[in-house]
């Protein structure tokens, strides 16, 4: 008869489940151990219980499957809490075991005990604590059934002395997914009827519709229509896309803002785009979710679909007439095609030396040290990455700096922490994609200050020989928060880092490490990193002062940075 615990592991190894995530604890020893001799699953024992969350969120992102981590009694299963609400806000199915006192301490206060069921009870969907093995397989089935139908988190508690326990019940059966859901006829319908009023379209499409490429594109070119992309749907929509105009809000450009100005109706397809000051006014509203929840919880919608994004596409193809004006399309491509141009310029690494006179007068005042650009950094990692290489990104600049000029091309993968907006998320979710496939290339934009929060999970990049690649924007700062104080018209405080040789770090480690200051050195470095073999990590040293203006920039904001600058440098001449 199987314990509790070969119950639990031999369930999410028939889910498809590869690795388990955490570190070990005395609590979850019969879990570990039955891990041990489950082929079919690897343990990964992390440095810290976060970095194992956020590895099981990327891998269940990845595999379309359940991610599982694990965290002993108290303390570690607390460590486990910032990555498990990353998969939380970004519906990730992911399940945490999570160890506990023995039975007869419940309640006592004994030495670790904290009460799980309370702890876990905003982050997940579901959170039980299995106090009898009789309660298996029931438990468990609830567990799995709902962190996979949210998709969100499930967290199970085993204390110390039922994990052992021989399981009387059958083996656990878990029901297929629900299928798509199909649109009522009579909405699409009436939506066609508000596009076909109007003159023009914009779309605003989000990772809902990365499954509805074929659709999605078709209705764009029937419309003559402008498509702003989400961060998210970067993914599978940016490449070979003539209609694409790229992101909007912070980290997006004027052209995206332009085409959400200027379009009569606004068409939002599969996204929860979570900015309402980024969305434009007096316009005509229609939106398509497969959730009735995100209908129009961001912006005012004058028709809602709550329906699966490839199936009212292809019903709304059907329905509408096509528009033979394509001014609105051709003006929004061309504002980002010229917006294009301007980016690639920064991104050259010889832009100051040769960038011509306005280029060296800039550098004079935002760059007078001639450090490494981000942007080329960023441009020259796309060059150099496959096309089937999988980006992770760090809340901040490193994002910025991925959205314009990384394009997701092939079977390209972006993964971020772009819900919750944590710190420190590329590197652990870096390696859940690597131990997914050590073939695959997988590449990390680390901020320095998200890297450092979690530096000791390099480790287990060197321990698992997972060969990921880690890119550093090593500015010494914390460079969104200095952005938003500079905009805001304070002087920059709080954000400056001191940092070591992150390479040098990193070859203690037992990592390749590459450092590079000089521009001119940029493209060298980077081969260096790609051809080798096991993981590496790369020190580009980067301007700090390096700005990424908003599509969308008022007279208070440059007033900011003026105030602010006019203060930074007052206060550096003291």
């Amino acid at each position: 008869m199987p314990t509790v615990a070969e119950t639990i592991v031999t369930a999410i190894a028939d889910l498809g489940v590869t690795h388990v995530w955490g570190v070990v604890g005395d609590a979850l020893n019969p879990v570990t151990d039955a891990i041990r001799r489950e082929d079919r699953v690897e343990w990964v024992g992390v440095r810290h219980e976060e970095a194992g969350a956020f590895a099981a969120g990327a891998q269940a992102q990845l595999s379309g499957t359940l991610g599982v981590c694990m965290g002993t009694v108290g303390p570690g299963s607390i460590h486990l809490l910032n990555g498990l609400y990353d998969a939380k806000k970004s519906r990730t199915p992911v399940l945490a075991i999570c160890g506990q006192v023995p039975l007869a301490e419940l309640g006592s206060e004994f030495f670790q005990e904290v009460d799980n069921d309370a702890l876990f009870a905003d982050v997940a969907a579901f959170h039980a604590t299995v106090t009898s093995p009789e309660q298996l397989p029931r438990l468990l089935e609830q567990a799995v059934q709902t962190a996979l139908d949210g998709p969100g988190v499930a967290v199970l508690t085993l204390p110390g002395d039922v994990g052992g326990l021989d399981a009387p019940g059958p083996p656990p059966r878990f029901a297929a997914p629900p299928a798509p859901a199909p649109p009522d006829p009579a909405l699409v319908r009436a939506a066609a009827d508000l596009v076909d009023a109007a003159s023009t379209v914009t779309l605003l499409v989000g990772m809902g519709a990365r499954e509805a490429r074929t659709e999605v594109l078709a209705l764009a070119d029937r419309l003559a229509a402008p498509m702003v992309l989400t961060l998210k749907a970067k993914e599978g929509l940016e490449a070979e896309n003539p209609f694409a105009v790229g992101q909007s809000g912070l980290i997006g450009n004027p052209a995206a803002q332009h085409a959400l100005d200027h379009g009569d109706v606004l068409l939002m397809v599969g996204t929860d785009f979570p900015y309402p000051d980024w969305y434009p006014t007096g316009k005509t509203v229609v939106q398509i979710d497969s959730r009735s929840a995100h209908i129009g919880r961001r912006t005012p919608v004058d028709l809602g679909i709550a329906a699966d994004a490839r199936l009212t596409l292809t019903a709304l193809l059907d329905a509408v007439a096509a528009k033979e004006d394509r001014a609105h399309l051709d003006a929004s491509t061309e504002r980002y095609a010229e917006w294009r141009t301007r980016q690639e310029a920064l991104a050259d690494p010889g832009h100051d030396e040769d960038g011509g006179i306005i280029a060296r007068v800039r550098s004079t005042f935002d760059n007078p040290d001639d450090r490494i650009r981000p942007e080329a950094v960023a441009r020259l990692v796309d060059r150099h990455a496959s096309d089937d290489a999988i980006f992770t990104t760090d809340t901040g600049m490193s994002t910025v700096w991925l959205s314009r000029f990384v394009t997701l091309r092939g079977t390209r993968r972006l993964l971020g922490s772009y819900n919750l907006g944590s710190m420190a998320n590329a590197m652990p979710q870096a390696l859940g994609a690597q131990a997914l496939d050590r073939h695959r290339q997988v590449v990390a934009f680390c901020g320095d200050g998200g890297l450092t929060m979690l530096l000791g999970d390099l480790l287990t990049a060197v321990a698992y020989e997972l060969p990921l690649r880690v890119i550093v924007f090593d500015n010494g700062r914390l460079g969104m928060v200095k952005l938003e104080q500079e905009q805001g018209g304070l002087p920059e405080f709080g954000t400056q880092l001191a940092n070591p040789d992150l390479a040098a770090v990193a070859r203690a480690l037992g990592l390749h490490g590459v450092r590079v200051e000089d521009p001119a050195g940029l493209d060298d470095a980077l081969r260096e990193v790609f051809a080798h073999p096991g993981p590496v990590l790369l020190d580009a040293v980067t301007n700090p002062n390096e700005i990424a203006l908003p599509p969308k920039l008022h007279a208070s904001d440059a007033w900011g940075f003026a105030i602010a600058k006019l203060t930074e440098t007052l206060e550096s001449r003291r």
